[in-house]
């Protein structure tokens, strides 16, 4: 029954960091944007633009 007395703070005390790192994270703008990062993975590379082989000869 006494390990109820160090349990039941140490729950609030968790509950009450986990809800200041969500405000923190929501106040920062972490949830702004959730599908541009998810879509950049998909689109193309820009095109290498073309070496001239006699450039690395000078």
């Amino acid at each position: 029954m006494t390990i109820l007395l160090m349990l039941i703070p140490l729950s609030v005390v968790l509950l009450a960091v986990s809800i200041g790192a969500f405000v923190w994270a929501v106040r920062k703008g972490q949830f702004d944007d959730l599908d541009t990062p998810a879509l950049d993975i998909l689109r193309d590379d820009p095109p290498a633009t073309p070496t001239d082989p006699d450039d690395d000869a000078r």
